[in-house]
């Protein structure tokens, strides 16, 4: 039981389980293949076992040269940042907005929360589509969607609500891919190795994007209408279209049963004749389920595939990726809630990431009216602070959680448990407790404004913490079932359409003390939910990896 992690005795080896040999992160599907013939890197990284192992085709994505990966990875990065910004812009705004087109404020604020609901449907058919049609498909469609919406809204009039409601909510399709398709397009392209970083990368975007897109506004909506922040959202859209066109190809790879074939020719290699190939996991493959092309490969039939021209990368359709029913793709981020890891993970993220949009809905009823009185553009930068502190949040939270990981993998003989990932997230805590409650405290006694400026920062700080843990935790536990966790965990926006439709009435009703001190308290509750994961969460994974069921259900035709 190491560091009060209850053991589990009905596995022998637990998903999410390590055992440090060569490297930290080597999976078990490699754990019968000779070192030697596995591929590495090169240069410092040439001690490193590529993971996963790329094909021989210079098609493949991940044999991609590295300008062209870091290439799509900007230019999706700086799409998320875009997107980040469109949801909360005009914050600094709403009353001027408000009275525009003549709705009240929380009237105006609910168009808000269409919009997340939106985002939460959006994510539940756009991530499933693009597993089976690819991802370039998507990602089109869902820049001339932004593109479109963002000239619908600088076309809005003066008195037509409809007019602005509209393309604010089917923004929604959209903004959706960019939330969670970005992590899966950096799995395609990238060792395991090297994607901490480029996670990283997005997620200081996306979230920098969110913070810093009302600074911006402020400006904008103060000297030239809030049209015009949709103008210049359809000015980078219409830019990142074609970026997305004639930059970011197919990143999808049909891999086939690769890693199945290498571990058949190692256990046939070795004198056994019973045809079957047993991975680390306990699972079986006969050589019958091996593809045609990895048979050829066992066969020592070498293959030398073209390297696909620039122009036949523009193909937006590019086949069908998943041969699982239609229908199975789209139900697994459901069945993936009841994960006990991911339903914890939906929990606290969607706690954290509400009450900071919640936030941005309530900063303009606050600062614009007394004691504080600021401009649109003052209100605006409001989100200096949030905009500092997630950098920092950014530049600490990642380092810090590895070094936490290897540390005390180290002293647990050389064992990684994903529940290493955990204890930052008693820094998010005291950051949230700090920022939730203080916000609540400094407006309601109304403090120099520093004092729920800083507030703010910290919940924000507190955000990049938390999300730091939960994606570490459910990526690692959940390997194979990355997209679809991301998914589940991004259907908080369940809980943001809920909380924003109505909180400016209630805040107008009972006053930010209150308000905040009890999404302190909740913020507060769901984050100690890590204290029963942190002592049963090897449990938790053990049972889904042995439920019979959940395999065949996750795992039938990918």
């Amino acid at each position: 039981m190491p560091f009060g992690i209850l053991e589990c005795d009905k596995m022998e080896v637990v998903p999410g389980t390590a055992f440090m040999a060569d490297q930290d992160d080597l999976p078990p599907e490699y754990a019968h293949v000779p070192r030697d013939q596995l591929k590495h890197g090169k240069g410092r990284f040439a001690n490193v076992i590529l993971v996963p192992q790329p094909s021989d085709d210079p098609n493949d994505p991940l044999n991609w040269p590295q300008w062209r990966k870091e290439l799509v990875l900007v230019v999706c990065g700086l799409a998320a940042a875009v997107v980040g910004a469109y949801g909360p812009m005009l914050s600094p705004g709403m009353l001027e907005i408000a009275d525009d087109l003549s709705v009240s404020l929380n009237e105006l604020t609910q168009s808000t929360a269409w919009l997340t609901l939106c985002i939460c449907l959006g994510l539940f058919v756009t991530n499933p589509l693009a597993k089976i049609i690819g991802r370039r498909p998507i990602y089109l469609a869902a820049a001339a969607i932004m593109l479109a919406v963002s000239v619908a809204g600088a076309l809005v009039r003066a008195g037509d609500y409809t007019s602005f409601l509209a393309p604010r909510i089917i923004a929604g399709l959209g903004m959706a891919p960019f939330e969670v398709l970005v992590q899966c397009t950096i799995g395609d392209m990238y060792f395991v190795h090297e994607r901490a970083t480029r996670i990283a990368v997005w997620n200081l975007l996306l979230l920098t994007g969110i913070a810093g897109g009302s600074l911006v506004a402020g400006y904008i909506i103060e000297r030239d209408g809030y049209q015009w922040t949709f103008g210049v959202c359809a000015v980078f859209f219409g830019v990142l279209l074609l970026a997305v066109f004639f930059l970011v190809p197919e990143t999808a790879y049909r891999r086939g049963n690769a890693v199945a074939a290498m571990t058949t020719t190692t256990v046939v290699g070795n004198g056994t004749s019973d045809g079957h190939a047993k991975l680390a996991a306990g699972h079986e493959h006969h050589l019958a389920s091996v593809s045609v092309d990895d048979r050829e490969g066992l066969a020592g039939v070498s293959k030398s595939p073209k390297k696909q021209m620039y122009f036949q990368s523009l193909r937006v359709w590019t086949g069908r990726y998943s041969q699982a029913p239609g229908w199975k793709p789209f139900a697994r981020p459901v069945v993936m809630l009841f994960y006990p890891a991911v339903l914890w993970g939906f929990l606290v993220y969607g706690t954290v990431i509400t009450w900071i949009v919640v936030f941005s809905v309530v900063n303009a009823a606050i600062f614009t009216l007394p004691p504080y009185n600021f401009s649109v553009s003052e209100t605006g930068l409001i989100s200096l602070s949030p905009f500092i502190m997630t950098i920092v949040g950014e530049l600490v939270s990642g380092p810090l959680n590895d070094w936490i990981c290897v540390y005390l993998t180290r002293k647990n003989r050389g064992i990684y448990e994903p529940e290493f990932r955990l204890p930052l997230m008693a820094v998010s805590l005291v950051l949230g407790v700090v920022g939730f409650y203080g916000f609540g405290a400094t407006v309601h006694y109304q403090t120099h404004w520093t004092g729920p400026v800083l507030c703010f920062g910290l919940a924000n700080m507190s955000m990049v913490f938390a999300s730091t843990c939960v994606f570490g935790y459910i990526i690692d536990s959940y390997r194979r079932h990355n997209e679809e966790a991301l998914v589940a965990i991004n259907a908080r926006n369940l809980l943001t359409f809920g909380l924003t439709y109505f909180v400016n009435d209630w805040l107008a009703q009972q006053g930010a003390l209150i308000v905040f001190c009890i999404l302190g308290s909740l913020f507060v509750f769901v984050v100690l939910l890590t204290i029963p994961l942190w002592i049963f969460g090897k449990k938790f994974r053990s049972f889904t990896g042995r439920n019979a069921w959940l395999q065949r259900f996750m795992n039938d035709d990918h």
